[in-house]
Protein backbone atom coordinates (compact mmCIF):
# COMPACT_ATOMS: atom_id res chain seq x y z
CA UNK A 1 0.00 0.00 0.00
CA UNK A 2 2.80 2.40 0.94
CA UNK A 3 4.72 1.44 -2.21
CA UNK A 4 1.68 2.26 -4.36
CA UNK A 5 1.25 5.60 -2.66
CA UNK A 6 4.95 6.36 -3.09
CA UNK A 7 4.83 5.43 -6.77
CA UNK A 8 1.69 7.50 -7.25
CA UNK A 9 3.42 10.46 -5.56
CA UNK A 10 6.41 10.14 -7.90
CA UNK A 11 4.08 10.02 -10.91
CA UNK A 12 2.22 13.11 -9.74
CA UNK A 13 5.50 14.93 -9.13
CA UNK A 14 6.75 13.94 -12.58
CA UNK A 15 3.53 15.15 -14.20
CA UNK A 16 3.75 18.41 -12.28
CA UNK A 17 7.37 18.89 -13.33
CA UNK A 18 6.50 18.09 -16.95
CA UNK A 19 3.69 20.65 -16.94
CA UNK A 20 6.08 23.31 -15.58
CA UNK A 21 8.65 22.53 -18.30
CA UNK A 22 5.94 22.62 -20.97
CA UNK A 23 4.65 25.97 -19.73
CA UNK A 24 8.20 27.33 -19.69
CA UNK A 25 8.74 26.19 -23.28
CA UNK A 26 5.44 27.70 -24.42
CA UNK A 27 6.30 30.95 -22.63
CA UNK A 28 9.46 31.34 -24.72
CA UNK A 29 8.53 29.71 -28.02
CA UNK A 30 8.68 31.65 -31.29
CA UNK A 31 7.84 31.14 -34.91
CA UNK A 32 10.78 32.77 -36.67
CA UNK A 33 11.26 35.96 -34.69
CA UNK A 34 7.60 36.27 -33.67
CA UNK A 35 6.86 35.27 -30.05
CA UNK A 36 3.75 33.24 -29.26
CA UNK A 37 3.39 34.71 -25.80
CA UNK A 38 1.99 38.04 -24.65
CA UNK A 39 1.57 40.10 -21.49
CA UNK A 40 -0.68 42.77 -20.04
CA UNK A 41 0.68 46.18 -19.05
CA UNK A 42 -1.62 47.53 -16.34
CA UNK A 43 0.52 50.58 -15.50
CA UNK A 44 -1.05 54.01 -16.03
CA UNK A 45 1.82 55.33 -18.17
CA UNK A 46 2.28 52.03 -20.11
CA UNK A 47 5.92 51.97 -19.14
CA UNK A 48 6.27 48.28 -20.00
CA UNK A 49 4.72 48.52 -23.45
CA UNK A 50 6.63 49.31 -26.62
CA UNK A 51 4.98 51.63 -29.12
CA UNK A 52 3.63 50.13 -32.35
CA UNK A 53 6.33 51.71 -34.58
CA UNK A 54 9.05 50.26 -32.34
CA UNK A 55 7.46 46.81 -32.51
CA UNK A 56 7.23 47.03 -36.30
CA UNK A 57 10.88 48.06 -36.49
CA UNK A 58 12.03 45.14 -34.35
CA UNK A 59 9.96 42.61 -36.30
CA UNK A 60 11.56 43.83 -39.53
CA UNK A 61 15.09 42.90 -38.38
CA UNK A 62 16.86 40.36 -40.57
CA UNK A 63 20.19 40.18 -38.73
CA UNK A 64 21.53 40.32 -35.21
CA UNK A 65 21.61 43.65 -33.37
CA UNK A 66 24.26 43.41 -30.67
CA UNK A 67 24.20 46.00 -27.88
CA UNK A 68 27.26 46.63 -25.73
CA UNK A 69 26.13 48.42 -22.56
CA UNK A 70 28.96 50.15 -20.69
CA UNK A 71 27.05 50.42 -17.45
CA UNK A 72 28.04 47.40 -15.43
CA UNK A 73 29.24 47.67 -11.84
CA UNK A 74 28.04 49.02 -8.52
CA UNK A 75 26.25 52.38 -8.51
CA UNK A 76 24.08 54.47 -6.16
CA UNK A 77 20.34 53.77 -6.19
CA UNK A 78 19.52 56.35 -8.89
CA UNK A 79 22.01 54.96 -11.39
CA UNK A 80 21.01 51.44 -10.41
CA UNK A 81 17.55 52.37 -11.64
CA UNK A 82 18.97 53.51 -14.99
CA UNK A 83 21.01 50.32 -15.22
CA UNK A 84 17.98 48.16 -14.40
CA UNK A 85 15.72 50.12 -16.79
CA UNK A 86 18.26 49.66 -19.61
CA UNK A 87 18.35 45.91 -19.03
CA UNK A 88 14.55 45.71 -18.89
CA UNK A 89 14.17 47.75 -22.09
CA UNK A 90 16.61 45.48 -23.93
CA UNK A 91 14.67 42.47 -22.61
CA UNK A 92 11.50 44.03 -24.03
CA UNK A 93 13.28 44.52 -27.37
CA UNK A 94 14.47 40.92 -27.30
CA UNK A 95 10.94 39.86 -26.47
CA UNK A 96 9.82 41.34 -29.81
CA UNK A 97 12.75 40.04 -31.85
CA UNK A 98 15.11 37.14 -31.30
CA UNK A 99 17.75 39.09 -33.23
CA UNK A 100 18.44 41.42 -30.29
CA UNK A 101 21.39 40.43 -28.11
CA UNK A 102 23.18 42.42 -25.44
CA UNK A 103 25.87 42.30 -22.78
CA UNK A 104 26.82 44.62 -19.91
CA UNK A 105 30.47 45.60 -19.47
CA UNK A 106 32.44 47.71 -17.02
CA UNK A 107 35.09 49.80 -18.84
CA UNK A 108 36.85 50.43 -15.53
CA UNK A 109 37.72 46.77 -14.97
CA UNK A 110 41.23 45.45 -15.61
CA UNK A 111 44.78 46.69 -15.19
CA UNK A 112 45.63 50.40 -15.33
CA UNK A 113 47.11 49.97 -18.81
CA UNK A 114 44.01 48.16 -20.07
CA UNK A 115 41.69 50.81 -18.58
CA UNK A 116 43.68 53.71 -20.08
CA UNK A 117 43.84 52.04 -23.48
CA UNK A 118 40.10 51.32 -23.37
CA UNK A 119 39.35 54.94 -22.43
CA UNK A 120 41.42 56.23 -25.34
CA UNK A 121 39.56 53.95 -27.73
CA UNK A 122 36.18 55.05 -26.38
CA UNK A 123 37.16 58.74 -26.59
CA UNK A 124 37.97 58.31 -30.30
CA UNK A 125 34.43 57.02 -30.78
CA UNK A 126 32.99 60.08 -29.02
CA UNK A 127 32.21 58.21 -25.79
CA UNK A 128 33.10 60.55 -22.94
CA UNK A 129 32.83 59.47 -19.28
CA UNK A 130 30.70 61.19 -16.66
CA UNK A 131 31.93 62.10 -13.18
CA UNK A 132 29.80 60.39 -10.54
CA UNK A 133 30.12 61.50 -6.93
CA UNK A 134 29.71 58.61 -4.49
CA UNK A 135 29.28 59.07 -0.73
CA UNK A 136 30.46 56.20 1.48
CA UNK A 137 31.15 56.32 5.21
CA UNK A 138 30.89 60.13 5.26
CA UNK A 139 33.50 60.30 2.52
CA UNK A 140 32.89 61.52 -1.03
CA UNK A 141 34.75 60.00 -3.97
CA UNK A 142 34.57 60.65 -7.71
CA UNK A 143 34.09 57.73 -10.08
CA UNK A 144 34.22 57.80 -13.87
CA UNK A 145 31.27 56.02 -15.44
CA UNK A 146 30.22 55.48 -19.07
CA UNK A 147 26.42 55.74 -19.38
CA UNK A 148 26.50 54.57 -22.99
CA UNK A 149 25.22 51.71 -25.12
CA UNK A 150 26.89 50.87 -28.44
CA UNK A 151 24.65 49.28 -31.08
CA UNK A 152 26.20 47.00 -33.74
CA UNK A 153 24.41 45.88 -36.90
CA UNK A 154 25.80 44.50 -40.16
CA UNK A 155 29.29 45.91 -39.59
CA UNK A 156 28.05 49.35 -38.57
CA UNK A 157 27.89 50.81 -35.06
CA UNK A 158 26.47 53.82 -33.27
CA UNK A 159 26.94 54.94 -29.62
CA UNK A 160 23.92 56.09 -27.61
CA UNK A 161 24.17 58.21 -24.47
CA UNK A 162 21.84 56.78 -21.84
CA UNK A 163 22.06 59.69 -19.39
CA UNK A 164 20.51 63.02 -20.29
CA UNK A 165 22.62 66.14 -19.77
CA UNK A 166 22.63 67.50 -16.24
CA UNK A 167 21.15 70.99 -16.11
CA UNK A 168 22.26 73.32 -13.28
CA UNK A 169 19.58 73.40 -10.62
CA UNK A 170 17.72 70.33 -11.88
CA UNK A 171 17.51 67.48 -9.33
CA UNK A 172 19.35 64.34 -10.34
CA UNK A 173 16.15 62.31 -9.86
CA UNK A 174 14.46 64.30 -12.65
CA UNK A 175 17.44 63.84 -14.98
CA UNK A 176 17.46 60.09 -14.36
CA UNK A 177 13.70 59.88 -14.81
CA UNK A 178 13.93 61.69 -18.15
CA UNK A 179 16.75 59.34 -19.15
CA UNK A 180 14.64 56.28 -18.37
CA UNK A 181 11.68 57.70 -20.28
CA UNK A 182 13.75 58.19 -23.46
CA UNK A 183 15.38 54.75 -23.57
CA UNK A 184 12.90 53.22 -26.01
CA UNK A 185 13.20 56.10 -28.47
CA UNK A 186 17.00 56.19 -28.31
CA UNK A 187 17.32 52.43 -28.83
CA UNK A 188 14.77 52.26 -31.65
CA UNK A 189 16.25 55.34 -33.32
CA UNK A 190 19.73 53.80 -33.20
CA UNK A 191 18.51 50.59 -34.84
CA UNK A 192 16.66 52.53 -37.51
CA UNK A 193 19.77 54.55 -38.35
CA UNK A 194 21.89 51.40 -38.57
CA UNK A 195 19.38 49.84 -40.95
CA UNK A 196 19.92 52.67 -43.44
CA UNK A 197 22.98 51.89 -45.53
CA UNK A 198 22.84 55.39 -47.05
CA UNK A 199 22.47 58.50 -44.91
CA UNK A 200 19.50 60.72 -45.87
CA UNK A 201 20.59 64.08 -47.39
CA UNK A 202 19.74 67.39 -45.70
CA UNK A 203 20.46 70.79 -47.27
CA UNK A 204 20.71 74.36 -46.05
CA UNK A 205 19.33 76.87 -48.54
CA UNK A 206 21.64 79.60 -49.84
CA UNK A 207 21.35 82.66 -52.04
CA UNK A 208 19.33 84.84 -49.67
CA UNK A 209 21.90 85.86 -47.06
CA UNK A 210 21.39 82.72 -44.94
CA UNK A 211 23.83 81.52 -42.27
CA UNK A 212 27.08 80.27 -43.77
CA UNK A 213 28.83 76.92 -43.21
CA UNK A 214 30.99 78.32 -40.41
CA UNK A 215 27.97 79.69 -38.57
CA UNK A 216 26.17 76.32 -38.64
CA UNK A 217 29.32 74.20 -38.24
CA UNK A 218 28.45 72.72 -34.83
CA UNK A 219 24.91 71.80 -35.88
CA UNK A 220 26.16 70.21 -39.11
CA UNK A 221 28.84 68.28 -37.22
CA UNK A 222 26.11 66.63 -35.14
CA UNK A 223 23.83 66.10 -38.14
CA UNK A 224 26.58 64.31 -40.09
CA UNK A 225 26.42 61.39 -37.64
CA UNK A 226 23.09 60.44 -39.24
CA UNK A 227 22.72 62.56 -42.39
CA UNK A 228 24.60 63.90 -45.38
CA UNK A 229 24.56 67.69 -45.18
CA UNK A 230 25.24 70.32 -47.80
CA UNK A 231 24.17 73.61 -49.36
CA UNK A 232 21.48 74.14 -51.98
CA UNK A 233 21.51 77.35 -54.03
CA UNK A 234 17.91 77.66 -55.20
CA UNK A 235 18.85 79.73 -58.26
CA UNK A 236 21.09 76.94 -59.55
CA UNK A 237 18.39 74.26 -59.72
CA UNK A 238 15.16 73.93 -61.65
CA UNK A 239 13.42 72.16 -58.77
CA UNK A 240 14.05 70.64 -55.35
CA UNK A 241 14.15 66.86 -55.55
CA UNK A 242 12.12 64.89 -53.05
CA UNK A 243 15.24 62.76 -52.54
CA UNK A 244 16.24 65.59 -50.21
CA UNK A 245 15.07 64.52 -46.77
CA UNK A 246 14.72 68.08 -45.44
CA UNK A 247 15.47 71.68 -46.37
CA UNK A 248 16.64 74.12 -43.69
CA UNK A 249 16.07 77.83 -44.33
CA UNK A 250 18.38 79.36 -41.70
CA UNK A 251 18.15 83.11 -41.07
CA UNK A 252 17.71 84.57 -44.56
CA UNK A 253 18.28 88.32 -44.82
CA UNK A 254 17.49 88.93 -48.50
CA UNK A 255 14.20 88.50 -50.40
CA UNK A 256 13.17 85.25 -52.08
CA UNK A 257 12.18 85.46 -55.73
CA UNK A 258 8.82 84.06 -56.83
CA UNK A 259 10.66 81.34 -58.71
CA UNK A 260 12.53 80.22 -55.56
CA UNK A 261 9.32 80.30 -53.53
CA UNK A 262 7.62 78.22 -56.22
CA UNK A 263 10.37 75.59 -55.96
CA UNK A 264 9.96 75.39 -52.18
CA UNK A 265 6.17 75.29 -52.50
CA UNK A 266 6.17 72.37 -54.93
CA UNK A 267 8.82 70.59 -52.87
CA UNK A 268 6.41 70.78 -49.92
CA UNK A 269 3.47 69.68 -52.08
CA UNK A 270 5.46 66.56 -53.04
CA UNK A 271 6.13 65.70 -49.39
CA UNK A 272 9.34 67.64 -48.78
CA UNK A 273 10.06 68.76 -45.22
CA UNK A 274 11.12 72.33 -44.40
CA UNK A 275 12.54 73.83 -41.21
CA UNK A 276 12.04 77.60 -41.26
CA UNK A 277 14.37 79.61 -38.98
CA UNK A 278 13.24 83.16 -39.70
CA UNK A 279 14.29 86.52 -38.26
CA UNK A 280 11.48 89.00 -38.81
CA UNK A 281 13.27 92.07 -37.44
CA UNK A 282 16.78 93.13 -38.45
CA UNK A 283 18.60 93.82 -35.19
CA UNK A 284 21.65 92.44 -33.42
CA UNK A 285 23.64 93.19 -30.30
CA UNK A 286 26.45 94.70 -32.39
CA UNK A 287 24.02 97.10 -34.10
CA UNK A 288 23.25 98.65 -30.70
CA UNK A 289 26.86 99.21 -29.65
CA UNK A 290 26.99 102.71 -31.18
CA UNK A 291 23.92 104.02 -29.36
CA UNK A 292 20.39 104.62 -30.60
CA UNK A 293 19.21 102.12 -33.23
CA UNK A 294 15.99 101.91 -35.28
CA UNK A 295 15.40 98.26 -36.25
CA UNK A 296 13.67 97.49 -39.52
CA UNK A 297 11.64 94.58 -40.79
CA UNK A 298 13.43 92.15 -43.10
CA UNK A 299 11.97 92.13 -46.61
CA UNK A 300 12.09 88.38 -47.23
CA UNK A 301 9.00 88.08 -49.44
CA UNK A 302 7.98 84.96 -47.47
CA UNK A 303 4.95 86.29 -45.58
CA UNK A 304 2.40 85.20 -48.19
CA UNK A 305 3.92 81.71 -48.45
CA UNK A 306 3.92 81.10 -44.69
CA UNK A 307 0.46 82.66 -44.36
CA UNK A 308 -0.84 80.16 -46.92
CA UNK A 309 0.51 77.34 -44.77
CA UNK A 310 -1.20 78.67 -41.66
CA UNK A 311 1.10 80.98 -39.69
CA UNK A 312 2.25 84.58 -39.58
CA UNK A 313 5.40 85.86 -37.92
CA UNK A 314 4.56 89.19 -36.35
CA UNK A 315 6.72 92.31 -37.04
CA UNK A 316 7.57 92.69 -33.36
CA UNK A 317 10.12 91.86 -30.72
CA UNK A 318 9.21 89.79 -27.67
CA UNK A 319 10.75 90.76 -24.34
CA UNK A 320 10.86 88.33 -21.44
CA UNK A 321 11.93 88.71 -17.83
CA UNK A 322 13.29 85.14 -18.07
CA UNK A 323 16.37 85.98 -20.11
CA UNK A 324 20.15 85.77 -20.26
CA UNK A 325 22.52 88.60 -19.33
CA UNK A 326 24.80 90.95 -21.23
CA UNK A 327 27.76 92.94 -19.82
CA UNK A 328 27.66 96.73 -19.91
CA UNK A 329 30.22 99.27 -18.78
CA UNK A 330 29.14 100.89 -15.51
CA UNK A 331 32.22 103.00 -14.90
CA UNK A 332 35.97 102.86 -14.95
CA UNK A 333 38.93 102.64 -12.65
CA UNK A 334 41.76 104.57 -14.20
CA UNK A 335 41.68 103.69 -17.89
CA UNK A 336 40.08 100.29 -17.30
CA UNK A 337 36.30 100.12 -17.85
CA UNK A 338 34.26 98.25 -15.25
CA UNK A 339 31.50 95.93 -16.46
CA UNK A 340 28.42 94.50 -14.79
CA UNK A 341 25.90 91.92 -16.06
CA UNK A 342 22.31 92.96 -16.71
CA UNK A 343 19.32 90.73 -17.54
CA UNK A 344 18.58 91.50 -21.18
CA UNK A 345 14.92 90.76 -21.98
CA UNK A 346 15.54 90.73 -25.76
CA UNK A 347 17.48 87.46 -25.26
CA UNK A 348 14.79 85.22 -23.69
CA UNK A 349 15.22 81.71 -22.37
CA UNK A 350 12.18 79.94 -23.81
CA UNK A 351 10.89 76.60 -22.62
CA UNK A 352 8.80 73.78 -24.10
CA UNK A 353 5.12 74.67 -24.19
CA UNK A 354 3.62 71.25 -24.91
CA UNK A 355 4.09 67.50 -24.59
CA UNK A 356 5.08 67.28 -28.27
CA UNK A 357 7.79 64.63 -28.88
CA UNK A 358 10.20 67.27 -30.22
CA UNK A 359 10.43 69.08 -26.90
CA UNK A 360 10.04 66.25 -24.40
CA UNK A 361 12.84 66.56 -21.83
CA UNK A 362 14.32 69.54 -23.71
CA UNK A 363 15.64 72.29 -21.45
CA UNK A 364 15.62 76.05 -21.96
CA UNK A 365 16.49 77.40 -25.42
CA UNK A 366 18.27 80.74 -25.72
CA UNK A 367 16.85 82.99 -28.46
CA UNK A 368 17.86 86.49 -29.57
CA UNK A 369 15.52 89.21 -30.79
CA UNK A 370 12.69 86.75 -31.36
CA UNK A 371 9.24 87.61 -32.72
CA UNK A 372 5.86 86.15 -31.79
CA UNK A 373 3.86 83.87 -34.08
CA UNK A 374 0.20 84.43 -34.90
CA UNK A 375 -1.50 81.03 -34.66
CA UNK A 376 -5.01 82.18 -35.68
CA UNK A 377 -4.42 82.10 -39.44
CA UNK A 378 -7.03 79.96 -41.19
CA UNK A 379 -6.06 77.55 -43.95
CA UNK A 380 -7.95 76.11 -46.89
CA UNK A 381 -7.07 72.61 -45.76
CA UNK A 382 -6.86 71.07 -42.30
CA UNK A 383 -3.53 71.85 -40.65
CA UNK A 384 -2.77 70.92 -37.05
CA UNK A 385 -0.69 73.52 -35.21
CA UNK A 386 1.36 72.72 -32.12
CA UNK A 387 3.23 75.30 -30.05
CA UNK A 388 6.71 73.94 -29.36
CA UNK A 389 8.39 76.86 -27.61
CA UNK A 390 6.92 79.86 -25.87
CA UNK A 391 8.10 82.67 -23.64
CA UNK A 392 7.40 82.76 -19.93
CA UNK A 393 4.18 84.34 -18.60
CA UNK A 394 6.26 87.46 -17.78
CA UNK A 395 6.63 88.76 -21.32
CA UNK A 396 5.68 91.75 -23.43
CA UNK A 397 5.85 92.81 -27.10
CA UNK A 398 7.15 95.82 -28.97
CA UNK A 399 5.87 96.45 -32.51
CA UNK A 400 7.83 98.34 -35.12
CA UNK A 401 8.75 101.14 -35.35
CA UNK A 402 10.70 101.26 -32.10
CA UNK A 403 13.85 103.00 -30.82
CA UNK A 404 16.38 100.71 -29.16
CA UNK A 405 19.33 101.36 -26.88
CA UNK A 406 20.70 100.14 -23.54
CA UNK A 407 19.46 103.05 -21.43
CA UNK A 408 16.50 101.14 -20.00
CA UNK A 409 18.90 98.67 -18.34
CA UNK A 410 19.96 101.39 -15.92
CA UNK A 411 16.62 100.90 -14.17
CA UNK A 412 15.02 97.82 -12.67
CA UNK A 413 12.63 96.05 -15.04
CA UNK A 414 9.01 96.90 -14.29
CA UNK A 415 7.20 93.57 -13.85
CA UNK A 416 3.84 95.28 -14.41
CA UNK A 417 4.77 95.91 -18.04
CA UNK A 418 5.54 92.22 -18.66
CA UNK A 419 1.93 91.11 -18.58
CA UNK A 420 1.21 89.64 -22.03
CA UNK A 421 1.52 86.00 -21.00
CA UNK A 422 3.17 83.24 -22.96
CA UNK A 423 3.93 84.10 -26.57
CA UNK A 424 4.47 81.26 -29.09
CA UNK A 425 7.81 81.49 -30.90
CA UNK A 426 8.15 78.02 -32.46
CA UNK A 427 5.40 75.97 -34.13
CA UNK A 428 5.02 72.51 -35.66
CA UNK A 429 2.51 72.26 -38.53
CA UNK A 430 1.06 68.92 -39.66
CA UNK A 431 -1.51 68.10 -42.29
CA UNK A 432 -2.31 68.80 -45.93
CA UNK A 433 -0.87 72.14 -47.03
CA UNK A 434 -2.48 74.20 -49.82
CA UNK A 435 -0.21 75.47 -52.58
CA UNK A 436 0.23 79.22 -52.80
CA UNK A 437 0.43 78.97 -56.58
CA UNK A 438 -2.92 77.36 -57.25
CA UNK A 439 -4.40 79.46 -60.09
CA UNK A 440 -1.30 81.71 -59.91
CA UNK A 441 1.20 79.92 -62.15
CA UNK A 442 3.28 82.31 -64.26
CA UNK A 443 4.56 81.53 -67.73
CA UNK A 444 8.09 80.77 -66.48
CA UNK A 445 6.70 78.45 -63.79
CA UNK A 446 4.57 76.67 -66.39
CA UNK A 447 7.63 76.18 -68.59
CA UNK A 448 9.57 74.73 -65.66
CA UNK A 449 6.79 72.23 -64.99
CA UNK A 450 6.70 71.26 -68.67
CA UNK A 451 10.47 70.67 -68.70
CA UNK A 452 10.09 68.37 -65.70
CA UNK A 453 7.07 66.63 -67.21
CA UNK A 454 5.00 67.54 -64.15
CA UNK A 455 1.80 69.34 -63.36
CA UNK A 456 1.14 71.84 -60.60
CA UNK A 457 0.22 70.15 -57.32
CA UNK A 458 -2.47 72.22 -55.57
CA UNK A 459 -2.47 70.30 -52.26
CA UNK A 460 0.31 68.45 -50.55
CA UNK A 461 0.39 64.87 -49.43
CA UNK A 462 0.12 64.62 -45.60
CA UNK A 463 3.19 66.55 -44.53
CA UNK A 464 4.85 68.51 -41.74
CA UNK A 465 7.04 71.56 -41.23
CA UNK A 466 8.43 73.56 -38.31
CA UNK A 467 8.67 77.35 -38.03
CA UNK A 468 10.90 79.14 -35.50
CA UNK A 469 10.68 82.93 -35.32
CA UNK A 470 14.41 83.32 -34.71
CA UNK A 471 17.31 82.51 -37.02
CA UNK A 472 19.98 82.88 -34.35
CA UNK A 473 18.86 79.61 -32.75
CA UNK A 474 21.09 77.72 -35.23
CA UNK A 475 24.08 80.06 -35.19
CA UNK A 476 27.27 79.14 -33.33
CA UNK A 477 29.95 81.67 -32.46
CA UNK A 478 33.33 81.68 -34.20
CA UNK A 479 36.41 82.92 -32.36
CA UNK A 480 37.98 85.54 -34.71
CA UNK A 481 41.44 84.91 -33.24
CA UNK A 482 41.72 81.21 -34.09
CA UNK A 483 38.50 80.51 -36.07
CA UNK A 484 37.48 78.00 -33.40
CA UNK A 485 33.79 77.07 -33.43
CA UNK A 486 31.90 77.40 -30.14
CA UNK A 487 29.26 74.84 -29.16
CA UNK A 488 25.80 75.70 -30.44
CA UNK A 489 23.72 77.13 -27.59
CA UNK A 490 26.72 78.49 -25.68
CA UNK A 491 26.00 81.93 -24.26
CA UNK A 492 29.31 83.79 -24.27
CA UNK A 493 28.34 85.97 -21.33
CA UNK A 494 27.00 83.55 -18.70
CA UNK A 495 28.98 80.57 -20.15
CA UNK A 496 25.94 78.32 -20.03
CA UNK A 497 25.12 75.92 -22.86
CA UNK A 498 21.41 76.01 -23.67
CA UNK A 499 19.41 73.33 -25.48
CA UNK A 500 19.40 74.98 -28.92
CA UNK A 501 21.12 72.05 -30.58
CA UNK A 502 18.98 69.41 -28.84
CA UNK A 503 15.86 71.19 -30.02
CA UNK A 504 17.06 71.43 -33.63
CA UNK A 505 18.25 67.82 -33.76
CA UNK A 506 14.92 66.60 -32.38
CA UNK A 507 13.13 68.77 -34.94
CA UNK A 508 15.09 67.23 -37.83
CA UNK A 509 14.35 63.74 -36.48
CA UNK A 510 10.66 64.61 -36.31
CA UNK A 511 10.59 65.98 -39.86
CA UNK A 512 12.53 63.15 -41.48
CA UNK A 513 10.96 60.26 -39.54
CA UNK A 514 8.18 58.67 -41.60
CA UNK A 515 7.86 55.54 -39.47
CA UNK A 516 6.42 57.18 -36.36
CA UNK A 517 9.34 56.27 -34.07
CA UNK A 518 9.26 59.82 -32.73
CA UNK A 519 6.10 58.70 -30.89
CA UNK A 520 8.34 56.96 -28.39
CA UNK A 521 9.83 60.32 -27.39
CA UNK A 522 6.39 61.30 -26.11
CA UNK A 523 6.23 58.47 -23.59
CA UNK A 524 6.39 59.75 -20.03
CA UNK A 525 7.54 57.62 -17.15
CA UNK A 526 6.07 59.37 -14.14
CA UNK A 527 8.27 59.80 -11.12
CA UNK A 528 6.16 58.88 -8.12
CA UNK A 529 7.99 60.15 -5.07
CA UNK A 530 6.99 59.22 -1.54
CA UNK A 531 5.42 61.86 0.67
CA UNK A 532 8.04 61.67 3.43
CA UNK A 533 5.95 63.63 5.92
CA UNK A 534 3.00 61.29 5.37
CA UNK A 535 5.27 58.24 5.63
CA UNK A 536 6.53 59.39 9.02
CA UNK A 537 3.02 60.20 10.21
CA UNK A 538 1.48 56.85 9.18
CA UNK A 539 4.51 54.63 9.80
CA UNK A 540 2.87 52.59 12.61
CA UNK A 541 -0.36 52.00 10.68
CA UNK A 542 1.40 50.59 7.63
CA UNK A 543 3.75 48.49 9.74
CA UNK A 544 0.74 46.88 11.41
CA UNK A 545 -1.00 46.33 8.05
CA UNK A 546 2.08 44.74 6.50
CA UNK A 547 3.26 42.66 9.46
CA UNK A 548 0.43 42.05 11.94
CA UNK A 549 -2.49 41.68 9.49
CA UNK A 550 -0.93 38.77 7.51
CA UNK A 551 -0.21 36.97 10.80
CA UNK A 552 -3.83 37.43 11.90
CA UNK A 553 -5.09 36.00 8.59
CA UNK A 554 -2.64 33.09 8.92
CA UNK A 555 -3.87 32.33 12.46
CA UNK A 556 -7.53 32.46 11.35
CA UNK A 557 -6.75 30.14 8.44
CA UNK A 558 -4.98 27.69 10.79
CA UNK A 559 -7.93 27.60 13.21
CA UNK A 560 -10.47 27.11 10.41
CA UNK A 561 -8.34 24.42 8.75
CA UNK A 562 -8.02 22.41 11.97
CA UNK A 563 -11.73 22.80 12.70
CA UNK A 564 -12.71 21.54 9.24
CA UNK A 565 -10.22 18.70 9.46
CA UNK A 566 -11.53 17.53 12.86
CA UNK A 567 -15.16 17.62 11.69
CA UNK A 568 -14.28 15.67 8.56
CA UNK A 569 -12.35 12.87 10.31
CA UNK A 570 -14.77 12.64 13.24
CA UNK A 571 -17.53 11.80 10.76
Amino acid sequence: MNKNKRAQSFIQFGLFLGVLILLNILANIRIGTTPLYAYLDLTEDKRYSLTDPTQDLLRSLDDVVYVQVLLDGEFPAGFKRLQRATREMLDDFRGESGYVEYAFEDPSQGTIEEINQRRETLAKEGIIPTNLRVKENNETSVKLIYPYAVFYYKGRSIPIQLLENQVPGMPQEIVLNNSVGLLEYKFANAIQKLQKAVKPPIAFSTGHGELGPGETADLERSLRQSYETGRLHLDSTTHISTDLAALIVAKPTQPFSEQDKFKIDQYIMNGGKVLWLIDKVAVSLDSLRNGLFLPREYDLNLDDLLFRYGIRIQPNLVLDMQATVIPLAVGSIGNAPQFDNFVYPYHPIVTPASDHPIVKSVDGVNLKYVSSIDTTVRTKTEVKKSVLLSTSPRSRMQFLPIRMDFEFLKYELDANLFNKGRQPVAMALEGVFPSMYENRVSQSMRQTLQQLGQELIAESVPNRMVVVADGDIAQNKIDPRNSQVSPLGLNEFDRQIYANKDFLLNTIEYLVDDTGLIEARGKEVKLRLLDLAKVEQERTKWQLLNIALPLVFLAIFGVLFNWVRKRRFVK
